[in-house]
């Protein structure tokens, strides 16, 4: 048993708490891992929040981190102790049917167990002062060790900075994974992204690597345009700034519609933007952002009728290549970083994000 310190979430709407825990080694087919960095997501403020119906408590929250394998359990071959790893919160069994589909990367091995925060096996590898400590997303990033299973590791490039390529274990590799294999984002098209926040930028990256000749960031707040811009915005616009629904301007600036539209924002109401922004025909409209339980999408059936797609992607992405590509210079991974914080500031962290810096 490893004593370190971890980020607990005692209850929803508290602040994480550093506190000293047991992390239990690893059993058949788990691997434990020495987090080195790990990045903050709106998706560990939603569960934080109190709003996850999935959200059970006390918990390790984080699910983009990057660290070195300390140990690993019995039968596990994909990984050994010193390989650099990247933890995936959508695992790759490599035998369910959802993984033999070339269509999808939603591997459902682990699913029940992962969203009830257990290890495969019905228990928990964490405690913390007598009490057991539920896993987040199968990969509790926020703790200097963790347990995962053998399915939820990626092993990666050993020279790659982990402070920079533990993005890629969520925010990234979804931004960047919508716009070239869910949309497939065609040269010479014409996009839309609604969000310019982490996911937003990656996926302008990826609409500007397959070659968009035009990527209209949408945001209302005007600090991230610049960022927008160097990641490949050729123009960014305010909904705030225009009389009439930021659809219909869409749809006039684009001579009838963009050939692609992405929200990363999470928002049903932008989602519906997104989508009627779309061109009549061809246009297709990639869902990325989570909205909170129990919300519900709408739109009149004729946009669909005359030819619209409504889409949904999540975890876009192979991370060992990305961690590559990045490496080789064909992604930017370290202009997604604003701020490196050490781990007992990370609440600050969570006040940076929710401030939009």
């Amino acid at each position: 048993v490893i004593k370190c310190k971890a980020a607990v979430a005692w209850g929803a709407g508290k602040p994480l708490s550093i506190e000293e825990v047991e992390v239990a080694p690893p059993k058949a087919h788990e691997v434990r891992i020495k987090i080195v960095a790990t990045a903050v997501c709106h998706t560990d403020a939603y569960t934080l929040s109190g709003a996850d119906p999935e959200g059970c408590f006390p918990v390790i929250l984080g699910h983009e981190g990057a660290g070195i394998v300390e140990s690993v359990g019995e039968g596990v071959t994909k990984v050994k102790k010193g390989d650099t790893v990247i933890p995936l919160y959508i695992p790759q069994c490599g035998e369910c049917k959802f993984c033999k589909n070339p269509k999808t990367n939603l591997c459902q091995k682990i699913r029940i167990t992962q969203g009830k925060g257990l290890m495969p096996d019905g228990t928990s590898r964490f405690t913390c002062k007598g009490k057991q400590i539920y896993h987040f997303m199968g990969t509790s990033t926020f703790s200097e060790y963790t347990v995962v299973a053998d399915i939820s590791v990626a092993k990666i490039d050993a020279a790659a900075p982990l402070d920079k390529v533990c993005l890629l274990g969520c925010g990234i590799s979804t931004g960047y994974g919508a716009a070239v294999n869910t949309a497939k984002v065609e040269p010479g098209s014409t996009c839309a992204v609604f969000g310019l926040g982490g996911v937003g930028l990656a996926v302008i990256m990826g609409c500007k690597i397959a070659g968009a000749s035009r990527i209209i960031g949408i945001d209302i707040n005007k600090d991230k345009y610049a960022k927008a811009k160097e990641f490949g915005a050729t123009e960014c616009i305010s909904p705030q700034d225009f009389q009439k629904p930021i659809q219909e301007v869409l749809v006039e600036m684009t001579d009838g519609g963009v050939d692609y539209s992405f929200e990363c924002i999470g928002n049903v109401g932008v989602m519906r933007s997104a989508l009627e922004a779309c061109h009549k025909g061809w246009g297709v409209s990639v869902i990325v952002g989570v909205a909170a339980a129990g919300q519900e999408i709408s739109t009149r059936p004729f946009q669909l009728v005359t030819g619209r797609t409504w889409k949904g992607t999540a975890f876009g992405d192979n991370v060992p290549k990305l961690v590559t590509d990045y490496m080789s210079k064909k992604i930017k991974v370290d202009e997604f970083v604003t701020h490196t914080l050490p781990f007992d500031k990370i609440n600050e962290a969570f006040e940076l994000m929710h401030s939009g810096k």
